[in-house]
C-alpha cells in the first residue's frame, strides 16, 4: 500500500448475477479513482447451512427481515468461475483485486489466483481457525472491527502474529447497512492505530460520502466503501452502496483532503512571504513638523507592512520627529529623534 490512502470499491453482491456487469463495475471503479477492487469468495453453503428452523431467518430489522440467511447468500454470492476473469480485468485497469474468504477452500482458491491481500470481514473476526489460515499465507491481512469487542481484536492480531504475520490493518466498522453517522465514532480509527500498534482505516456502512472524508481527517489510511455500477442493477446491498458519480466525488473529497492535511510546516512559502506585505506596521497617521512629540494620533498600527514593527509602538510613543513628515509615509527609525 502506497503513503496515499488506499481506497477499496466492494463489488459484495452488486453483480446482478451477471458477470457483464460485474466487469463493467471494475472498470467503473477505475474511472472513480479508486486503488482496489474487493470480491466476496463464498458460496451460501460454505457460509451458512441450507436450513430453514428459526435461528436462520433474518429478524433483526434490517433491509433483509425476512430471508433465510442461505437464500440471501446464494443469490448475493459471486460465482467462483467469474473470479479468475475479474482478477484479469482488474489487472488490465491498473487495480488491485483482492477478496474476503469465508472458508478455507476459498483461501486456497484464491491462493491459486496470487490474490495479494486477504479481507477478514466484519462478522468473521472471531474465526480464529479462518484467521490463521489465512496469515499463513503470508499476505497483508485487512480486519473490519465491526462485532469485535477488545479481546476479539486482540486474539485476532495474536493469531496473525503468532502465524508470523505482521501486515496487518484494522478497519473501524459499524456492522449496520446502512450504519448511522452517531454511530460511526471515527475516533476510533486513531485508537485503533495507537493501541494495537497496526495501520488503521475505515470500513463505511454510511450513506453519502462524508465519513471516509472526516476518517481521513482522522488517520484512516485505508477506506473500504460498497460500490455499484448503477443503482438500477439493485440487489442485497444496492440501498447502501454508491455508485460510479457519488464513488467518484467521495474519491475526489479523501484526495482533496490528503492535501489540506499536509504535514505538519511552520516555514514560510512564497506565497505567505509576498502576503507578510499586507500585514500590520507602524504609518505616520498625519502631516507632523521637526520636534513634534510621537504621539497616538499621528502614528497608527495599519495595512500594509512596509514600516516599523508593531511591537516598537510603546517604545517610540513620546519621542520626537527628526524632520517634517507626510502622512502615509512608513515610520523608521531615521525619522525619529534618538533620544
Amino acid at each position: 500500500m502506497s503513503e496515499k490512502t488506499f481506497i477499496i470499491a466492494e463489488l459484495s453482491a452488486n453483480h446482478g448475477g451477471d458477470l457483464n456487469i460485474a466487469i463493467e463495475t471494475i472498470r467503473a471503479a477505475k474511472r472513480t479513482g479508486a486503488d482496489a477492487i474487493k470480491l466476496q469468495t463464498y458460496t451460501a453453503d460454505t457460509i451458512t447451512l441450507e436450513c430453514y428452523k428459526e435461528h436462520f431467518k433474518i429478524t433483526q430489522g434490517t433491509f433483509w427481515d425476512g430471508q433465510y440467511l442461505y437464500d440471501l447468500y446464494k443469490e448475493a454470492s459471486l460465482p467462483w468461475e467469474w473470479h479468475a476473469k475479474l482478477f484479469e480485468v482488474a489487472k488490465e485497469e491498473g487495480l488491485v483485486c483482492f477478496s474476503s474468504p469465508f472458508d478455507k477452500t476459498a483461501v486456497d482458491f484464491l491462493e491459486n489466483l496470487n490474490c495479494p491481500i486477504y479481507k477478514v470481514a466484519s462478522l468473521e473476526i472471531t474465526d480464529i481457525p479462518l484467521i490463521r489460515y489465512m496469515a499463513s499465507k503470508g499476505k497483508p491481512i485487512i480486519m473490519s472491527t465491526g462485532i469485535a469487542n477488545i479481546e476479539d481484536i486482540e486474539l485476532a492480531l495474536k493469531t496473525c502474529r503468532d502465524a508470523g504475520n505482521i501486515q496487518i490493518t484494522l478497519l473501524k466498522c459499524t456492522t449496520a447497512y446502512p450504519a448511522e453517522p452517531q454511530d460511526a465514532n471515527l475516533l476510533t480509527i486513531a485508537d485503533l492505530k495507537e493501541k494495537f500498534g497496526v495501520k488503521a482505516g475505515l470500513s463505511d456502512h454510511t450513506l453519502g460520502i462524508e465519513a471516509p472524508i472526516v476518517a481521513v481527517a482522522l488517520g484512516a489510511e485505508v477506506i473500504e466503501k460498497h460500490f455499484i455500477l448503477n443503482k438500477d442493477v439493485g440487489g442485497p446491498d444496492a440501498h447502501f452502496s454508491l455508485d460510479e458519480k457519488e464513488f467518484t466525488e467521495m474519491v475526489n473529497g479523501v484526495r482533496k483532503a490528503e492535501k489540506l492535511i499536509g504535514k505538519v510546516d511552520y516555514k514560510m512559502t512564497e506565497k505567505n512571504k509576498r502576503s507578510r506585505e499586507f500585514s500590520r506596521s507602524l504609518f505616520v497617521a498625519e502631516n507632523v513638523k521637526k520636534d513634534d512629540i510621537i504621539t497616538e494620533e499621528n502614528i497608527r498600527s495599519v495595512r500594509p507592512a512596509y514600516g516599523m514593527h508593531p511591537k516598537f509602538y510603546d517604545e517610540v510613543i513620546g519621542k520626537k520627529f527628526n524632520k517634517d513628515v507626510e502622512k502615509g509615509i512608513p515610520l523608521s527609525w531615521d525619522l525619529i529623534n534618538k533620544v
